[in-house]
């Protein structure tokens, strides 16, 4: 560049003017890059200054010397190095972002070109390997964002060419938005140097100076003492670069120092520098200043950070300044931005369709889904770094690798810190004995003089308001506050009473008269912000303040009375959380001027509060800082003493008024010294941020009070005002100077603004608290003397709470300025942030505590919280105070540097604690800012907090978005903050939130209200349009993979091993199937089939079936005789026209009803064997259609029996569409019969003989078929028939699918056998009238009904809240003797308690709802029966379940699972529970398969293939041990028997056997086995929104699809709530998140989740997701 070498601030004028035009030309896009570089070198030649250079080093790796560059132009001022990326980026960059000043407490003062171009490095390491990152799948629908010009940015203010500041390159296009003048989101950056060392101050600075009675006081001064209050103080100030004659180091010592260890290089330097500064501390310190100054600089500091310089590197820029002693060395360094950034993609939708892979299990998926999940699975494989150890146990049970402490964590080793002593607090005669007479003083003697000058919303002046007339507005608010406010004169307030203060930011005036009317009448004012909605951000917890204050009056001005929220009314709105208050208004036409002899009482500044600062606390809560008379009194002193006021300055005040700096100068310590104060409000920062600079230009100001944000917003605005002159500040006061990113704005404003006068030694950066208030500040600087030295800091260290020296790393270095030294009168040390305040070491980070008079009191109204925070006795390491006076802790995280100067590295709040280190918000959203580009988000706008989860803080970072950043943008750019973050702080961000513009809670001033934005985060509320988890990278602390034990398997294992020693065998049997009451039927008629003859004969017209339709009316009905008469003209008509042959398939393809029933009898009696199959929906042929094909197919079906209905169906165009039609086997329609009576056919049966195929689609998607033969429908008959006590003179209620399994023998078989008779109610019906089912209950009288899952959830979900109507109409279920749900899976328990709880107003016994369990290889094993115990539940621990144990735990433990028996073992069935593995029986309460054996159990599995040893596995198959010539059944289920104190009908205890889950859907994880329902039941609690959820695995990667019932806004809050909960409760980390509509999740007859074809659609990119979530 040109300007290397040229001494800029010798620069003619024109020249100066020629290069401003240049820069303006190159920024609004009228030149190209390589026309600005030539036209500004020719312009610049003539000046350059030839110096000879043995090797000249390349243009990049130079620093620029002498002083900043005086001309506007950017790269000057910028210290910008390396040449933009090109001028038609930067031009779209900056129209892009022309209107808009972005903003919040988040904005470019965090920024550092130092933390920029580390940034930049770290995601270069990056790019090599591209990350193979997922792109999140989003459904065009769920996001439209709105027009720009419809969105507007917060707070945006339009700059139009002609205002556009030279430092837009330099600020990286970072425009700033409104952000708040409390920069209350702000949480500090954490970082440290070395800590200096001070003595105990002498107990007599703790007494407080003798005070004169108020009144001789203000006589006497009356009488003519007008001298300045601070003139005697003046020589006590500590000022830059000052200090004591310090010996030079010896000649030794710096070859120590080339180590990296802390230890040489930091003790043997400070302990003889600085060792004889500390002893002579107990004098005042203030005299010894007076010494001549032989050693300006700090060697000490200087030479330890000397080894510290950064080296550098091939493509960065300068290297940062470690000492800026100078201005002109201040200075940062930028990276070009790369050409080729890393590229993040995802798949786009249309990208993969035909791209062919395969999954795990070598089956080709062709899915865009498998492609994404394949990218997840390869980043989850690549190497990490190893996560960092950390202990954990959980119950004992899951022990987390303990890890071995890493010898490389450093560890502070310094010696114990010396408290630090501050300079006397002078003792001044003419000090005032309160606050109030001074003010009484000024209004007396200095009336005329000006006291507050106001601006209006353009910047003029508004009024300004005299001490005198201040003082007598404050009498008459006094006197009406007292006197006036009651009726007839009554007093109200009483002195001591709390008053609300609310007035708006731009009208200081009144706040001034309400803060000082409330002094003189002795109330104690609480300012607050002024409410705008009972919506506001924190509002309840305001409303908390003001209760714990006891607040019942709020004081006002008339304007903003008006603009408050009101009720239709007109009156004021209650706002949420608040107390009734009393509204008074204070403006001067209100109030009354009091007698003559009226004068407020002015008593000498006492303990007693005098006001009540508000402070939020990192969990939200408001509370109220107490601060007594004498400590506001002292604490003004102190900062007179420690700024030099003197009477008549003038101040600008840039902060809020209400609190913190802004009331203690501007407008407390400002009336002690007669200072006249402009207070710029922060509309008019908003609408001109040069504002308050061209205010220090017209009044003069000495003294200006203002945060980094002013300092950016002026550097920003710079242009418009070339002619204005700081030379007047001796005192530039930076609020948050304490923050360590204001180093890089501190040193931009001086750099820019220097050519303005501004003075290097003004800057005076301090630290604050609302407990402690003034911590430290920096003493104004004499001129010409050298500025404090930086320290930089490794991050690392500072991770761990220690101080180090930043030696190798450059990209994670720490640059930190220091905040002066301790307040005036004050005694500080540093102690352990957590547990007993044990004071630091030298080398170690701590928190500030403070002795101080000048100090708040107490938490009002909070004694507890107070104790911990104002009385803390510091310990040593050995646990002994160090002495008796209280310490009050600030919340400023910090350590003591050479030569007792204070360095705050962060705040309490801003702390996350992660895996044992600490990190900062601010450091993270430093990072954040850092990674370029930044057009997707707001600067101001970013939020970080940690949320708990699974044991330890997780990091959540979430950003408003910009209107036009599109999908991939905003994808590529979260990528880049978490391999930034990760790179530079060594720690995972947990989730990446991006929400679309002006969506976050904002605080008063504009800021990111942290808190609500947190809450909002984990109640599911803060609708994000963007989101990325990355759980697998920074969940580090998962339990270890369980590792299976080989059993050994033997008959020895009986005593040693499998079976504890004194328990039973698990197992259980029902009641012997002995002979029952119908001797005739079961010797003559042993099948069903002959059972139905023996009926028609001999009670033909006794009715078995009544069929009900939608409105409850029977529409037919079937006697003996008429079904058996009908089931002959079916076996007739499959003689006839089927031409079937005995033992040939025969497929009944019917709607539930009679027909159906008919049609089985009909195929038994023709011999043949029946096949149900559910009909296809007419609606949906294309998904349904298929699985009858199958069943078809795969029974080898001869023959299809259906309705003329389904048989048009068939043949349909819709059918033919689907598959061939012309393939069918031979259709009959049963509704079109021949009248006339067929001949009798009648082929009877054997027992072998098969009776029925069943066949259903299990839960994992299976379609089986199995044999049941006629011997094995008897037994079950008659096993149901004494179960229930089914006779002929009962009636039972059936709501169940006729199709397979327990639902279909209710319906068509058990009458037949039993003579009971059936109401049958399709399912299907209950759609169109929910109220059915319980209807025909109370209408038939029903004392025994069957049920499904899906049945009871549509009562309980429909109806559950209409129960007062129903009992109006007369519904009344106290008939229900039994309701039992037929069920294949585990008893949901939760489901049947709310439909107990819910219609037990309608007379339901809660006795009366139990449960049924079946399988494949049994239809029936269990149903709760009319006799015997009622079921019992126990409650399990999950944790011991994962590992195939059952520990029974009481109700309400941790982590506990209830399990409901599921019902009565049959009677003729017995039950062992057995390893699944070793086959060895297990014992009692343990966990294993259950086995059958029963009677009527089926025969076989019916497949094309016959896979004989899948048969004889499953069904014939025996025990490795104990009983080896038993034949059992193997159920695929896992359960556990357990014997109960409960006895049953034979007197004997009772077994009850629990089902837990079925073994093929189970979830085998990190070696433990997961019930898919478990995680289900956790997800679907998560959030209001979650209708039904359901779990599957593919490939090692949980799954979890989730059905959305809220509006789309909310389907990207529930990915991070999953992905909580199912980390918190199962340990275990969700791979992908599916968020779909509802009804998308395939549920079976049986009302059973299909998760195995939902698995295959989600692969098959058959869902059509909502948004699909690939968690990192």
């Amino acid at each position: 560049m040109a300007d290397r070498g040229v001494d800029m601030l010798a620069l003619p004028k024109e020249v100066k003017d020629q290069l401003a035009e240049l820069d303006l030309e190159l920024s609004e896009g009228d030149i190209t890059q390589k026309g600005y570089e030539k036209k500004r070198t020719k312009l610049l030649l003539p000046f350059f200054i030839h110096t000879p250079v043995e090797a000249p080093p390349p243009a990049y790796d130079a620093q620029a010397p002498g002083p900043s560059n005086a001309s506007g132009s950017t790269h000057a001022n910028a210290h910008t190095q390396a040449p933009p990326p090109s001028s038609s980026s930067r031009y779209r960059d900056r129209r892009s972002r022309r209107p808009h000043r972005s903003g919040g407490t988040r904005d470019d003062r965090y920024r550092s070109d130092i933390h920029t171009e580390a940034v930049q490095a770290a995601l270069a390491k990056h790019k090599e390997e591209k990350m193979a990152l997922p792109m999140p799948t989003k459904r065009r629908s769920t996001y439209v964002q709105s027009p720009i010009n419809n969105c507007t940015p917060p707070g945006s203010v339009g700059l139009t060419p002609s205002n556009q500041p030279d430092c837009f390159y330099f600020l990286r296009n970072s425009l700033h938005s409104s952000s708040s003048s409390e920069d209350e989101g702000a949480l500090l950056r954490q970082s440290s140097v070395g800590a200096g060392l001070g003595a105990p101050a002498p107990s007599s600075l703790l007494q407080p100076p003798s005070l004169q009675s108020p009144d001789s006081w203000i006589n006497r001064s009356v009488q003519g003492s007008s001298t300045s209050s601070s003139a005697s103080s003046a020589s006590s100030t500590l000022s830059h670069g000052e200090s004591k004659p310090q010996p030079q180091p010896q000649p030794s010592q710096p070859q120590t120092q080339a180590q990296p260890q802390y230890k040489p290089q930091y003790q043997p330097q400070y302990q003889p520098q600085y060792q004889p500064q500390y002893q002579p501390q107990y004098q005042p310190q203030y005299q010894s200043q007076l010494q001549p100054q032989s050693q300006p600089q700090h060697p000490a500091i200087a030479d330890m950070l000397a080894q510290a310089r950064i080296g550098l590197s091939e493509n960065s820029g300068p290297p940062p300044d470690v000492l800026a002693a100078a201005p002109q060395a201040r200075g940062s360094s930028q990276v070009d931005r790369p050409n080729n950034p890393p590229v993040v993609r995802g798949m786009s939708r249309e990208q993969s369709r035909s791209s062919m892979m395969e999954t795990a299990d070598g089956v080709p998926v062709n899915s865009r889904v498998s492609t994404k999940i394949q990218q997840l699975l390869n980043t989850l494989k690549r190497p990490k770094r190893p996560p960092l150890s950390e202990f954990f146990v959980d119950d004992q049970e899951e022990i987390v690798e303990v890890p071995q402490p890493d010898p490389n964590t450093p560890r502070p080793e310094g010696r114990q810190i010396i408290p630090v002593k501050g300079e006397p607090l002078g003792v001044v005669s003419n000090w005032p004995p309160a606050l109030q007479a001074a003010l009484a003083r000024w209004g007396a003697t200095q009336g005329k003089s000006p006291a507050l000058t106001a601006l209006d919303i353009t910047g003029k002046t508004l009024y300004t308001l005299t001490y005198g007339k201040l003082w007598s507005r404050s009498v008459k608010l006094a006197y009406t506050l007292l006197n006036k406010l009651g009726p007839k004169n009554e007093q109200v307030l009483k002195p001591g009473d709390r008053v609300a203060l609310v007035y708006p930011n731009s009208d200081p005036g009144m706040f001034w008269v309400a803060f000082y009317g409330c002094l003189l009448a002795e109330v104690i004012p609480v300012p607050i912000e002024v409410p705008l909605s009972r919506k506001d951000a924190g509002s309840s917890q305001v409303g908390f303040l003001l209760g714990s204050c006891g607040v019942t009056l709020a004081l006002t001005s008339e304007i903003c009375l008006k603009g408050l929220p009101k009720t239709p009314t007109g009156e004021i709105l209650q706002f949420k959380g608040w107390p009734q208050l009393k509204w008074v208004v204070t403006d001067s036409k209100y109030l009354t001027k009091p007698g003559k002899d009226w004068q407020p009482h002015i008593p000498t500044a006492n303990t007693d509060p005098a006001y009540i600062e508000y402070k939020a606390s990192k969990e939200g809560t408001v509370m109220g800082v107490a601060v007594s008379k004498v400590a506001m009194l002292t604490h003004c002193q102190a900062l007179t003493q420690a700024c030099n006021y003197c009477e008549g300055e003038t101040l600008v005040n840039v902060l809020d008024f209400k609190k913190d700096m802004g009331l203690w100068h501007g407008v407390l310590t400002s009336v002690m010294n007669r200072i006249h104060t402009i207070s710029v409000p922060y509309a008019v920062m908003k609408a001109c941020p040069l504002s308050w600079v061209q205010r220090v230009h017209i009044h003069k100001a000495r003294v200006a009070l203002v945060k980094c944000r002013d300092l950016h917003w002026a550097m920003m605005a710079h242009r418009e005002q070339r002619d204005t002159s700081l030379a007047s500040l001796r005192m530039l006061i930076v609020a948050d100077g304490a923050n360590p990113w204001s180093v890089s704005s501190c040193d931009a404003f001086l750099n820019m603004f220097q050519i303005h006068g501004l003075k290097p030694e003004v800057i005076c950066p301090c630290a604050t608290s609302p407990e402690a208030m003034t911590v430290a500040i920096r003493r104004p600087g004499v001129p010409g003397t050298p500025l404090p030295a930086r320290a930089i800091l490794s991050m690392g260290g500072l991770s761990h709470g220690v101080i180090r020296v930043n030696t190798e790393d450059k990209n994670s270095a720490l640059t930190v300025q220091d905040v002066g030294h301790v307040m005036p009168g004050a005694l500080m040390c540093i102690v352990k942030p957590e547990g007993p305040p044990q004071l630091c070491k030298t080398d170690e980070i701590g928190e500030i505590v403070v002795n101080s008079r000048a100090g708040g009191n107490m938490y009002y109204g909070l004694p507890g919280v107070t104790k911990n925070t104002f009385e803390v006795i510091p310990v040593n390491a050995l646990g002994a105070p160090i002495g008796e006076i209280p310490f009050v802790r600030s919340g400023l995280l910090g350590f003591v540097g050479p030569g007792s100067l204070i360095f705050v590295v962060g705040k309490n709040e801003g702390l996350l604690m992660v895996s044992g280190r600490r990190h900062n918000a601010d450091d993270l959203v430093a990072t954040a800012l850092a990674v370029e580009p930044v057009k997707t988000v707001y600067r101001g706008r970013i939020a970080v907090f940690s949320v708990t989860v699974f044991y330890d803080e997780r990091i959540v970072v979430v950003a408003e978005q910009r209107p036009d950043a599109s999908e991939e943008d905003s994808f590529q750019w979260m990528s880049r903050v978490l391999q930034a973050i990760d790179s530079i702080h060594q720690v995972g961000l947990y989730c990446l939130a991006l929400v679309p513009a002006n969506t976050l809670p904002k605080t008063h001033l504009g800021g990111i209200h942290i808190f609500e934005t947190k809450q909002h985060f984990l109640d599911g509320n803060l609708h994000p349009c963007n989101i990325l988890m990355c759980p697998h990278t920074c969940v580090t602390n998962l339990p270890k993979p369980r590792q299976k034990q080989p059993v050994g398997v033997g008959p020895a294992s009986i005593m040693v091993g499998n079976l504890v020693a004194g328990k039973r065998i698990a197992q259980a049997a029902g009641r012997d199937l002995g002979m029952i009451e119908d001797q005739d039927l079961i010797r003559k008629h042993q099948f069903l089939s002959e059972a139905l003859q023996w009926r028609a004969q001999t009670d033909p017209d006794h009715c078995l079936y009544v069929l009900l339709n939608a409105k409850g009316v029977a529409v037919s009905t079937a006697t003996c005789v008429q079904l058996h008469k009908r089931a002959e003209k079916i076996a007739a008509a499959l003689t006839e026209k089927g031409s079937i042959n005995t033992g040939d398939n025969v497929v009944l393809l019917y709607p539930p009803g009679i027909d159906l029933i008919a049609s089985f009898y009909g195929c038994l009696y023709a011999g043949c064997v029946p096949v149900t199959v559910r009909p296809p929906h007419p609606q949906n042929l294309a998904a349904t259609l298929p699985t009858v094909r199958m069943i078809i197919d795969v029974s080898k079906a001869a023959c299809i029996l259906t309705t003329q209905n389904l048989m048009r169906i068939l043949r349909s165009k819709e059918a033919a569409a689907t598959l061939n039609i012309k393939t069918w086997p031979t259709i009959i329609d049963t509704d079109d019969l021949p009248r006339h009576r067929p001949p009798t056919i009648y082929k009877p049966p054997t027992a072998e003989m098969i009776a029925y195929l069943d066949f259903s689609v299990s839960t994992t998607g299976m379609l089986t078929g199995v044999k049941i033969s006629h011997a094995a429908v008897s037994a079950l008959c008659r096993s149901i028939k004494l179960q229930c006590e089914l006779y002929s003179s009962r009636q039972i209620a059936i709501c169940l699918d006729p199709y397979c399994g327990l639902g279909f023998v209710l319906w068509c078989l058990a009458s037949v056998y039993s003579g009971h008779q059936s109401i049958l109610i399709p399912p299907m019906e209950l759609e169109s009238c929910l109220p059915l089912w319980l209807s025909t209950l109370s209408q038939y009288r029903i004392r025994d009904t069957f049920c499904s899952y899906s049945v009871m959830e549509l009562c309980t979900k429909g109806i559950g809240t209409q129960t007062d109507i129903l009992k109006a109409r007369g519904l009344n279920l106290s008939c229900v003797r039994s309701c039992v749900v037929i069920a294949e899976e585990r008893t949901r328990l939760a489901l049947t308690m709310s439909f107990s709880k819910l219609f037990k107003d309608l007379g339901l016994s809660p006795r009366a709802v139990s449960t049924a369990f079946g399988s494949r290889v049994n239809l029936a094993i269990c149903m709760q029966g009319t006799t015997g115990p009622d079921p019992s539940t126990v409650y399990v621990d999950m944790k011991s379940l994962r590992h195939d144990r059952v520990r029974l735990v009481e109700r309400g433990a941790p982590q506990s699972l209830p399990l409901m028996e599921s019902g009565k073992i049959l009677p003729g069935v017995r039950v062992i529970i057995v390893n699944p593995e070793t086959r060895g029986p297990l014992g009692d309460s343990h966990l294993g398969e259950i086995w059958i054996n029963s009677p009527h159990s089926a025969s076989g599995y019916y497949t094309i293939y016959g896979e004989e040893s899948l048969q004889a596995d499953h069904f014939n198959t025996k025990l490795s041990f104990g009983d080896p010539t038993t034949l059992w059944a193997r159920t695929g289920y896992l359960g556990f028997v357990k014997r109960t104190e409960l006895l049953d009908a034979a007197g004997h205890r009772h077994d009850a056997l629990f089902v837990v889950g079925s073994l093929d859907e189970t979830l085998e994880l990190r070696g433990l086995r997961y019930h898919p329902i478990d995680i289900e039941t956790s997800v679907s609690r998560a959030h209001r929104s979650i209708a039904e959820s359901a779990v599957f695995t593919w490939t090692n990667l949980l799954v979890v699809v989730a059905e959305l019932c809220g509006s789309e806004q909310d389907a990207l809050d529930l990915v991070p709530l999953v992905t909580n909960v199912v980390l918190e409760e199962h340990h275990l980390i969700v791979g992908v998140v599916v968020i779909v509509d509802p009804g998308v999740i395939p549920i079976n007859s049986r009302g059973e989740k299909q998760r195995m074809h939902l698995r295959d659609s989600f692969l098959a990119d058959q869902l059509d997701p909502i948004y699909v979530a690939y968690n990192m």
